[in-house]
Parts: C-alpha cells; sequence; structure tokens
C-alpha cells in the first residue's frame, strides 16, 4: 500500500492518511482482512509521528472501516450499515451542494460529477 502524504496541504495529516486508506477500499487496493501497517511502522515509512497514525486509525475503526487486534494491529473490517453510510454521506453531501450551489453549480454538472466518481472506482450499481 502506498500512501503518499502532502505536507504542504491544508488538510491534517491524519485526515490525508484516513482518506488514502478509504480510498484503497473503495478501489480494492484495499480488501476486507487486509492488515494494515503497524503504527510504528507506517509512522516510520511516511516519516510522521505515531500519534498521527494512531489518530487515523482510531477514527477508521470508529467510523467501521477498520477493527484493531491487539495482536494483528489494524484490519480493513468495513461496516456493512448502508443506511449510516448513507446517512453519513448525506451530511458530508449537504455542505459540498451548499458550496456547489454558492458558485453556480448545476444539477446537471453534479450529476456529471457524481457518474464520473463512480466511473472512476468502477462502481456499477
Amino acid at each position: 500500500m502506498v500512501i503518499e502524504i502532502d505536507f504542504s496541504s491544508n488538510e491534517a495529516i491524519y485526515v490525508q492518511l484516513m482518506n488514502q486508506i478509504i480510498l484503497g477500499i473503495a478501489t480494492s487496493r484495499l480488501r476486507e482482512g487486509d492488515t494494515l501497517p503497524s503504527v510504528r511502522q507506517l509512522a516510520d515509512t511516511i516519516g510522521i509521528n505515531m500519534h498521527t497514525v494512531n489518530k487515523a486509525y482510531a477514527l477508521l475503526r470508529q467510523e467501521g472501516f477498520v477493527t484493531i487486534d491487539r495482536r494483528k494491529g489494524a484490519i480493513i473490517a468495513v461496516d456493512v450499515d448502508k443506511i449510516k453510510a448513507l446517512e453519513e454521506m448525506k451530511r458530508h453531501l449537504v455542505v459540498a451542494m451548499a458550496k456547489g450551489c454558492c458558485k453556480d453549480v448545476s444539477r446537471e454538472e453534479v450529476h456529471a460529477l457524481i457518474d464520473e466518481i463512480f466511473d472512476e472506482y468502477g462502481i456499477d450499481r
């Protein structure tokens, strides 16, 4: 698994790390049951603080993307609760849609963008 952190980004490093792991799951580079590197190993590889990796892993666990096993570490375990996932998506989309409305983004542009994202991840549902 290749994690690339943009140290010049305004986005917090732990958020970048979380997002890259989530994208890895969405693109099937990471699958159910895969073990993530240990906190220490990933921190050393990327060159970041262990507490940053620990925070990302803890939030991924809280959001249902990983489980934490004391012997095995962080394991990909996607939460299958679709209603919960849809509610979370809606919370994020409401703000994104409001920002788009402020910039005169049309319904057609939003639909095209969503189709592009679905195509990017090979989602055909």
